[in-house]
């Protein structure tokens, strides 16, 4: 059983491969997202609220489908929903941590935080895509096992990577996090506004995101028109789109390991990314950029380097490749996911 954000098209490709390599799912969800699910019902005006009341209706839908696990992904909502429903339960639970679990949920309040340290108490195995994130949540509560399996890139869009290393005029660069305060658009659109003035490098930016009309407002005071905003694509259509620009590029103030960093990696792009711990663990000065948080002017040193460098940074892009082949390859990565469920199932079985 998967409980997640039907919304969420990380959890579509997700439950996709799940079926592929042969796994029978029921995916339950409280949103009404485009994904296949068993919508679980809202009651009650108060979104936080909703976990708690549907503990009853996840236990008849567990004693319905009698699952070998239940797989919960965001720790402090389904995992905690999970948690509560699985008491005096034999039935393992799995819990997928996120960043924003560990990294923000538990700063909120004192039960937002007990919201956390009662999923990973309760949980069998507790997965996180870093070993910053899984540490991290160590410290919060201690789950009986942890597992840092990535969020890779699917085998067949390693044919985007690009055919030509040559870096196009004016560069292109793609910031590919939606508008929310933790990715910091808007710092990336300041600390480079002179560039795209000068018509050095054009970026594009995601139509989307909660701070969408403020990112609009702050670019028409700028006056940047080397800047593009694109709405949301198709898994494959967006992974072409991104593999057409030279440099990624990300501001994140919290993260772990992102996927999109990952993605842009395995597609040839250069990348960019403030310095922050999850990050480090796939991207260093050897083989990308890293700049220190809100440092606009180190930000902007970079890009204009790589614009009047006559350097394609091959050596750094093929070793970039590499590095995700052998460590962030999607159904690789789901197939340890599932020997971790069928050791799991398997003790409870016996």
């Amino acid at each position: 059983m998967l409980l997640g954000d039907s919304r969420s098209f990380h959890l579509e490709r997700y439950l996709k491969e799940l079926k592929k390599q042969n796994c029978e799912v029921l995916f339950l969800s409280l949103e009404s997202g485009h994904v296949p699910h068993v919508l679980l019902k809202s009651m009650g005006p108060f979104k936080f609220l909703h976990y708690y009341l549907s503990v009853s209706e996840l236990r008849e839908k567990i004693k319905e489908f009698a699952p070998d696990l239940i797989d919960a992904h965001y720790v402090s909502g389904y995992g905690h929903l999970a948690a509560r429903a699985l008491k005096q339960s034999a039935i393992p639970l799995v819990v997928q941590m996120w960043g924003s679990d560990i990294f923000i949920v538990p700063k909120k309040s004192w039960l937002h935080k007990r919201k956390v340290e009662l999923a990973l108490s309760m949980c069998e195995v507790a997965i996180g895509d870093s070993a910053y994130l899984v540490n991290k949540a160590c410290k919060i509560a201690r789950p009986k096992q942890t597992a840092n399996i990535q969020f890779g890139i699917e085998e067949r869009f390693l044919k985007l990577h690009k055919q030509s290393y040559e870096l196009q005029k004016p560069l292109r660069v793609i910031v590919p996090r939606p508008h929310e305060p933790v990715y910091n658009n808007s710092f990336i659109l300041y600390s480079l506004a002179q560039l795209l003035k000068d018509k050095l490098i054009r970026i594009s930016f995601p139509n989307f995101g909660s701070r969408l009309e403020d990112f609009k407002r702050e670019l028409a005071k700028l006056g940047c028109s080397n800047v593009e905003l694109y709405d949301k694509k198709e898994r494959e259509e967006f992974l072409s789109f991104m593999s057409e620009h030279d440099v990624y590029l990300s501001a994140a103030k919290s993260d772990s390991s992102p996927v999109s960093l990952i993605e842009a990696m395995a597609l040839g792009l250069i990348p960019i990314a403030a310095d922050i711990p999850g990050v480090r663990e796939w991207l260093s000065n050897e083989n990308g950029f890293l700049y220190g948080q809100d440092d606009k002017s180190g930000l902007n040193e970079i890009l204009l380097n790589i614009c009047s460098a006559q350097n394609y940074y091959e050596k750094i892009r093929n070793s970039n490749l590499l590095k995700v082949k052998e460590r962030a390859m999607f159904e690789i990565n789901v197939a340890e996911r599932i020997n971790i469920m069928k050791r799991l199932a398997a003790k409870i079985a016996t």
